[in-house]
C-alpha cells in the first residue's frame, strides 16, 4: 500500500514538473493558412515544451509593431522584403529564424475570364503597401502587361512604370481589403492569405499567377535579443517537421508551397 502511494505522488510529482517546466510564448499570425498551420504546429512544439499562443492580427502592420514592442514573441505571416522595408521604415531588431511557406501572388477578377478580356484603361487594385505593391507591379512585368524602370529592385511603384499598353489604372488598396474591391474594379491583386479567406480558389481562380519561385518565402521572425534562445529552435524544428509539409501539401493543395 506504502509502495503504491508512493507510485502515486512520483506520478503527481512527474507531471507538476513537466508542466512547470513549459514555457509558454505568444506568436502573431495572420488568419487563414497561417494561423491553420501554427495550430498543426502547436501539439508537436507541446511535446518539447513549448506551449504555442496564437494571436491572430487582421493586417500586415501591427504584428511587426507587437513583436517589437514585446507583446508577442515571434510572428509567422511575412517575407523577407517586406520584413526589410518595415526595419528599414521602423527601426525594428527583429529577424528571421526560419522559412515557413510561399504563397504565390494572383490576380482575380469577377468580371473577366482571362486577363487578354480586360479592355483598355480597366481598373486595377493593388496592395498599398510597398512590398506588396511592388509584388503586384512584378508579376504585371513579367506576365508581359507593363513594363518597369531597370533598377526597381523588389519595390516598384506605380511611377516606375515605363509602358502601359492598356492604360491600366492602378488603385491602391489595403492587403485585406483586396476581395471586397473586387466588385468594383477589372480585377485586383490578392494575397493568397486572403484570397482564401474570401472563400477564393488561389490554384483556379486566378487569371494570372505568380511563379513560386523567387524572394517571397514567408518567415518565422522574432526579437534580434530572443534569436538564440531555446525555445526558437523549438519552435522552427517544430514548424519544420515532415509531418508539417505533409499538412501544407494535403491541406492547400498547390495553394501553399512549403519552402524549408
Amino acid at each position: 500500500m506504502l509502495f503504491r502511494s508512493f507510485l502515486a505522488l512520483t506520478s503527481v510529482v512527474a507531471v507538476w514538473s513537466a508542466a512547470a517546466a513549459a514555457e509558454t510564448i505568444k506568436i502573431g499570425v495572420t488568419p487563414g493558412p497561417h494561423a491553420q498551420i501554427l495550430e498543426a504546429v502547436k501539439p508537436i512544439a507541446a511535446k518539447s515544451g513549448l506551449d504555442l499562443q496564437l494571436i491572430e492580427f487582421s493586417d500586415y502592420v501591427v504584428p511587426n509593431a507587437a513583436l517589437d514592442a514585446g507583446d508577442i514573441q515571434a510572428n509567422s505571416f511575412q517575407n523577407q522584403p517586406y520584413l526589410d522595408n518595415q526595419k528599414a521604415d521602423r527601426g525594428y531588431k527583429i529577424e528571421q529564424v526560419g522559412l515557413t511557406v510561399n504563397f504565390p501572388i494572383g490576380i482575380y477578377s469577377r468580371k473577366h475570364k482571362s486577363w487578354t478580356d480586360l479592355p483598355d484603361g480597366a481598373k486595377v487594385s493593388i496592395p498599398n503597401d510597398p512590398t506588396n505593391g511592388g509584388r503586384a507591379l512584378l508579376l504585371l512585368r513579367d506576365k508581359g502587361a507593363i513594363k518597369l524602370k531597370s533598377d526597381v529592385g523588389f519595390k516598384p511603384t506605380v511611377i516606375d512604370i515605363t509602358d502601359n499598353p492598356k492604360k491600366l489604372k492602378f488603385i491602391e488598396v489595403d492587403a485585406a481589403q483586396a476581395p471586397r474591391a473586387l466588385d468594383d474594379v477589372d480585377a485586383a491583386v490578392i494575397n493568397t492569405n486572403y484570397a482564401t479567406q474570401a472563400g477564393l480558389d488561389p490554384v483556379k481562380d486566378p487569371i494570372l499567377r505568380e511563379d513560386p519561385k523567387g524572394p517571397y518565402v514567408n518567415l518565422i521572425a522574432v526579437r534580434s535579443a530572443d534569436k538564440d534562445k531555446p525555445w526558437v529552435k523549438i519552435l522552427v524544428d517544430s514548424y519544420h517537421s515532415p509531418g508539417i509539409k505533409e499538412f501544407v501539401l494535403t491541406k492547400f493543395k498547390g495553394a501553399v508551397l512549403p519552402s524549408w
